[in-house]
C-alpha cells in the first residue's frame, strides 16, 4: 500500500479475532460510518480482503409489498459490498466513488439476501499504482434459495483525496 488506508488495517486486525468477533466488529463499524446499512440493519459475514460477503435479513422494514427484501435494498446490498471491497483496497490517500449501477431483477426473491463481491489481483494492483482510475466490480446477489434474482454491475472510480 502505497499510503496508509486506516479500513484496511481495521479489517486486517479484526480478522485475527474468533469469527463471530470479527463479524460484529466489522458490521459495527461499517453501520456506523455507513448510517443507512445501520437503517436496514446490514451484516458483514466474512472478507478475506479481496472478498466480501453481506448479508440483508429479509426484516419487514426492508420488505416490499410482496413480502421480499425491496430492490433498493438489493442495489444498496450489492452497492454497499462493492464499494467495502474497493475500499479496503484503495490506497489511504484516494477516495472511493461509486461511478455506475447497474441491475436487471431477473427473478422474485425470497428470504435473506447476500451479496459477494471481489476484486481481482490485476484489479487491486490498478489500484493501487494509478491516482485515478475505475474498476468493474464483480458482485453476485442471492436469495435464500441461492437464486440470483438481480444481476449487477457495479462501476467504481477513485480520485486523490483533496487536501484542505
Amino acid at each position: 500500500m502505497s499510503s496508509t488506508n486506516p479500513l484496511r488495517r481495521y479489517a486486517m486486525k479484526v480478522n485475527r479475532y474468533p469469527d463471530w468477533l470479527s463479524r460484529k466488529l466489522l458490521t459495527w463499524m461499517f453501520r456506523f460510518k455507513v448510517k443507512l446499512t445501520r437503517t436496514v440493519s446490514l451484516d458483514i459475514l466474512h472478507t478475506d480482503l479481496t472478498s466480501v460477503t453481506f448479508r440483508q435479513k429479509n426484516y419487514k422494514k426492508v420488505q416490499n409489498h410482496i413480502g421480499s427484501v425491496h430492490a433498493a435494498g438489493m442495489a444498496l446490498l450489492a452497492e454497499s459490498a462493492t464499494g467495502f471491497i474497493v475500499g479496503v483496497n484503495l490506497p489511504g490517500d484516494k477516495l472511493p466513488l461509486i461511478k455506475s449501477m447497474k441491475l436487471n431483477y431477473v427473478k422474485r426473491a425470497t428470504g435473506d439476501m447476500q451479496a459477494v463481491a471481489s476484486l481481482t489481483e490485476q484489479q487491486i494492483a490498478q489500484m493501487q499504482q494509478q491516482d485515478k482510475g475505475e474498476v468493474l466490480v464483480k458482485v453476485i446477489v442471492t436469495d435464500a434459495h441461492n437464486i440470483e434474482p438481480v444481476v449487477c454491475e457495479m462501476l467504481w472510480a477513485w480520485v486523490p483525496k483533496k487536501r484542505r
